[in-house]
């Protein structure tokens, strides 16, 4: 005949006996040391000092207790002492079995006490020296096993308790009870400790690795931004090779057959990479990106922004010094926002610091300066900028030098001010090396 199905109260609280039994069996961590990931020195020496101290001060007292209180045989007494105290140096690296060891020792040492011969007006079924042994090993077990564990072995504990207390309760004077109390307590303050350790240890894991996400970030908005902005500078070369290719048959007269089709060819050539850089563009640049159908700044504009960070409390001078030589499009624009993001720093960081702003041109390079001494105290920072500068600081000066194939060199100064220094080719630069820029310390955003 089929059972009747049982209720679902009675399977969960199967369910969970279940679970705890597991949990008592199985230690939820491997065999380390107690306090062994602390950073303090002395903090992961304490569990061994107190092992030591209570298997020292713990098991000839325990021995004598037993022989001489409860009138226990000598044999018996040493042979209890030592199952109940020695385990705690086990406990050191393997608690749960160490409490399993103890525990049985405990329940024995309580059954054979029924008998002794002077049991009368003594402590039963937990000897003094019984609590005390046992309120250390619940101290190493909260520090290292799960919470799930934990309840089981105060749940072992109580029932124990109980159970000697309904064998014999004219025996008991009440510190069934007490033991009851002080390893729940013990148990509830190690075991939160344990659990506020691994919370900062997940949290400091996770700072870790959103740290590394927003440097990560930052860096791909940045280079976003230089393919945005190349893509400006590109597609106007791109145009003019198209219109001249286009034109060319008009304007030069006489032309052979074969030349006119490879002007034509050119010009296709040419809408098609438009087309393609359109198309590109139109994935990179985000609707909300104000302002980047705007003419892209150059050196001609590095003037303005000077103006603009004067404005701002910070007394800056400009010396410019580019000559007739030619500049590259993407040189124009990598200087001004070298110069953009430096001075947002000074902004930033270095309020009222006295700013010089430096760039000159040899013919075959541009230098480009930035030199602030140190921030003044009584001068608060400055309220934003139009100019301030796309926040990415010393990443986009990098990215930027990079792009060029300069070298790019950043540090603080002896006066506490700060230098940025970028030496960018106006010729066509070689392939980027790996690492073709080189500072001297890490971005300060």
């Amino acid at each position: 005949m089929p059972q009747p199905p049982q209720p679902p109260l009675w399977q969960s609280a199967r369910e969970q006996a279940r679970l705890l039994a597991d949990a008592l069996r199985t230690p939820s961590h491997a065999p380390t040391p107690v306090l062994a990931s602390a950073k303090n020195r002395w903090l992961r020496k304490l569990p061994y000092l107190v092992a030591l101290a209570a298997v020292g001060a713990l098991l000839p007292v325990t021995m004598t207790v037993l022989a001489q209180d409860y009138g226990m045989a000598d044999a018996g007494a040493r042979a209890l002492a030592v199952a109940q105290t020695a385990p705690l140096l086990l406990a050191l690296t393997r608690p749960l079995q160490a409490w399993w060891i103890v525990f049985a020792a405990d329940v024995i040492g309580g059954a054979a006490l029924i008998g002794a011969d002077h049991v009368a007006g003594n402590s039963w079924p937990w000897p003094p020296t019984v609590v005390i042994g046992y309120l250390v090993l619940m101290a190493f077990l909260g520090l290292r096993e799960s919470r799930r564990t934990l309840v089981g072995v105060w749940l072992a504990t109580g029932a124990a308790s109980v159970l000697f207390e309904l064998i014999r309760s004219d025996l008991s004077d009440g510190i069934w009870v007490l033991m009851i109390v002080l390893s729940a307590v013990v148990l509830v303050v190690t075991g939160a400790l344990r659990e506020r350790g691994e919370v900062q240890r997940r949290l400091a894991a996770q700072e870790t690795i959103s740290e590394a996400e927003r440097a990560r970030r930052t860096l791909l908005e940045e280079r976003t931004r230089i393919a945005r902005e190349l893509h400006d500078v590109v597609a106007h070369h791109m145009s003019v090779i198209t219109v001249q290719a286009d034109s060319a048959p008009y304007r030069i007269a006489g032309l052979p057959p074969e030349a006119r089709e490879e002007f034509g060819a050119i010009a296709v050539s040419a809408r098609e990479s438009l087309t393609e850089m359109r198309r590109l563009l139109s994935v990179l640049r985000s609707e909300d990106a104000d302002g980047e159908l705007a003419p892209q700044p150059g050196i001609s504009r590095v003037q303005q922004l000077v103006e603009a960070t004067v404005r701002a409390g910070v007394p800056a001078e400009l010396s410019l010094s580019v000559g007739a030589s030619p500049v590259p499009q993407t040189v124009d624009l990598s200087a001004y926002r070298i110069v953009q993001e430096a001075l947002a720093n000074v902004v930033r960081h270095a309020p009222g610091a006295v700013t010089r702003i430096s760039l000159t041109s040899d013919g075959t390079h541009l230098t480009v300066v930035v030199v602030n001494g140190p921030a003044d105290p009584a001068n608060p920072p400055g309220p934003p900028l139009e100019s301030v500068g796309t926040g990415h600081g010393l990443v986009g000066m990098r990215e930027r030098v990079r792009l060029t194939g300069g070298t790019l060199d950043t540090g603080p100064l002896p006066d506490g001010g700060f230098r940025v220094a970028a030496r960018l080719p106006l010729t066509t630069p070689p392939p980027p090396a790996s690492n073709p820029t080189s500072t001297s310390m890490e971005d300060d955003e």
